[in-house]
Protein backbone atom coordinates (compact mmCIF):
# COMPACT_ATOMS: atom_id res chain seq x y z
CA UNK A 1 0.00 0.00 0.00
CA UNK A 2 1.66 3.35 -1.48
CA UNK A 3 1.66 6.29 1.17
CA UNK A 4 2.12 9.72 0.41
CA UNK A 5 3.22 12.20 3.47
CA UNK A 6 3.28 15.89 2.69
CA UNK A 7 5.66 18.64 4.08
CA UNK A 8 7.05 21.90 3.85
CA UNK A 9 3.90 23.93 4.43
CA UNK A 10 3.48 27.23 6.74
CA UNK A 11 3.16 31.43 6.86
CA UNK A 12 5.06 32.80 4.39
CA UNK A 13 4.93 36.42 3.34
CA UNK A 14 3.94 37.54 -0.50
CA UNK A 15 6.90 36.86 -2.92
CA UNK A 16 8.35 34.08 -0.91
CA UNK A 17 9.52 30.68 -2.55
CA UNK A 18 8.04 27.77 -1.02
CA UNK A 19 9.11 24.22 -1.61
CA UNK A 20 6.67 21.53 -0.90
CA UNK A 21 7.68 17.65 -0.46
CA UNK A 22 6.09 14.60 -1.03
CA UNK A 23 7.47 11.33 0.08
CA UNK A 24 6.53 8.00 -0.84
CA UNK A 25 6.93 4.88 1.03
CA UNK A 26 5.36 1.27 0.67
CA UNK A 27 5.12 0.58 -2.50
CA UNK A 28 7.19 0.64 -6.18
CA UNK A 29 7.14 4.36 -7.42
CA UNK A 30 8.20 3.17 -11.08
CA UNK A 31 4.65 3.57 -13.06
CA UNK A 32 3.23 6.28 -10.32
CA UNK A 33 2.22 9.77 -11.92
CA UNK A 34 2.14 12.34 -8.67
CA UNK A 35 -0.42 15.16 -8.84
CA UNK A 36 -0.15 18.37 -6.96
CA UNK A 37 -3.34 19.23 -5.85
CA UNK A 38 -4.27 23.05 -3.73
CA UNK A 39 -7.78 23.92 -1.75
CA UNK A 40 -8.04 27.28 -1.45
CA UNK A 41 -10.41 28.24 1.67
CA UNK A 42 -13.83 27.81 0.51
CA UNK A 43 -13.30 26.61 -3.07
CA UNK A 44 -13.26 23.47 -4.97
CA UNK A 45 -9.68 21.75 -4.88
CA UNK A 46 -7.82 22.18 -8.00
CA UNK A 47 -5.04 20.67 -9.98
CA UNK A 48 -1.69 21.97 -10.50
CA UNK A 49 0.74 19.71 -11.62
CA UNK A 50 1.30 16.08 -12.95
CA UNK A 51 4.60 14.45 -12.85
CA UNK A 52 5.19 11.40 -13.89
CA UNK A 53 7.84 8.76 -12.69
CA UNK A 54 8.22 6.86 -15.29
CA UNK A 55 9.62 9.45 -17.39
CA UNK A 56 10.02 12.43 -15.84
CA UNK A 57 7.12 14.00 -18.25
CA UNK A 58 5.25 16.94 -16.41
CA UNK A 59 2.22 19.09 -17.00
CA UNK A 60 1.29 21.91 -15.38
CA UNK A 61 -2.29 23.71 -15.25
CA UNK A 62 -2.71 27.36 -16.35
CA UNK A 63 -2.70 28.57 -12.66
CA UNK A 64 0.76 27.28 -11.76
CA UNK A 65 2.62 27.91 -15.02
CA UNK A 66 5.71 29.93 -14.84
CA UNK A 67 5.68 29.90 -10.75
CA UNK A 68 5.00 26.39 -10.15
CA UNK A 69 8.13 23.67 -10.73
CA UNK A 70 8.42 20.23 -9.68
CA UNK A 71 11.46 17.92 -9.02
CA UNK A 72 12.54 14.65 -7.35
CA UNK A 73 14.48 12.82 -5.69
CA UNK A 74 14.65 9.34 -5.89
CA UNK A 75 16.75 8.46 -3.28
CA UNK A 76 14.44 9.99 -0.75
CA UNK A 77 11.14 8.98 -3.21
CA UNK A 78 10.09 12.18 -2.71
CA UNK A 79 8.76 14.65 -5.22
CA UNK A 80 8.76 18.32 -4.83
CA UNK A 81 6.78 21.26 -5.78
CA UNK A 82 8.63 24.26 -5.51
CA UNK A 83 6.54 27.88 -5.48
CA UNK A 84 8.24 30.99 -6.31
CA UNK A 85 6.45 34.77 -6.32
CA UNK A 86 4.39 33.14 -3.61
CA UNK A 87 0.99 35.35 -3.90
CA UNK A 88 -2.47 35.68 -1.22
CA UNK A 89 -4.03 34.02 -3.79
CA UNK A 90 -1.89 30.77 -3.15
CA UNK A 91 -3.25 29.81 0.09
CA UNK A 92 -4.33 26.63 0.79
CA UNK A 93 -3.98 23.06 1.61
CA UNK A 94 -1.60 21.04 -0.83
CA UNK A 95 -1.73 17.81 -1.86
CA UNK A 96 -0.11 15.38 -3.46
CA UNK A 97 -1.49 12.45 -4.96
CA UNK A 98 -0.45 9.14 -6.85
CA UNK A 99 -2.04 7.02 -9.80
CA UNK A 100 -0.65 3.74 -11.40
CA UNK A 101 -0.39 4.70 -15.11
CA UNK A 102 -1.89 7.97 -15.39
CA UNK A 103 -1.26 9.81 -18.44
CA UNK A 104 0.05 13.41 -18.13
CA UNK A 105 -2.56 15.18 -19.64
CA UNK A 106 -4.88 18.31 -18.41
CA UNK A 107 -7.92 15.59 -18.79
CA UNK A 108 -6.73 13.40 -16.38
CA UNK A 109 -5.56 16.27 -14.23
CA UNK A 110 -9.34 17.41 -14.14
CA UNK A 111 -10.26 13.99 -12.35
CA UNK A 112 -8.74 13.96 -9.00
CA UNK A 113 -10.64 10.47 -8.87
CA UNK A 114 -8.09 8.42 -10.85
CA UNK A 115 -5.23 9.70 -8.33
CA UNK A 116 -6.04 6.13 -5.59
CA UNK A 117 -3.02 7.17 -2.95
CA UNK A 118 -3.11 10.84 -0.82
CA UNK A 119 -1.41 12.58 1.69
CA UNK A 120 -2.73 14.15 4.38
CA UNK A 121 -1.99 18.07 3.25
CA UNK A 122 0.36 20.67 4.20
CA UNK A 123 -1.37 23.84 4.50
CA UNK A 124 0.38 27.14 3.08
CA UNK A 125 -0.65 30.50 4.48
CA UNK A 126 0.48 33.78 2.45
CA UNK A 127 -0.08 36.87 4.29
CA UNK A 128 1.67 39.90 5.60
Amino acid sequence: QLQLVESGGGLVQPGDSLQLSCTASGGTLNYYTIGWFRQAPGKEREGLSMFSLSDDNTYYADSAMGRFATSRDNAKKTVFLHINALEPEDTGVYSCAAGAFIPISPLWLQQPGRFHFWGQGTEVAVSS
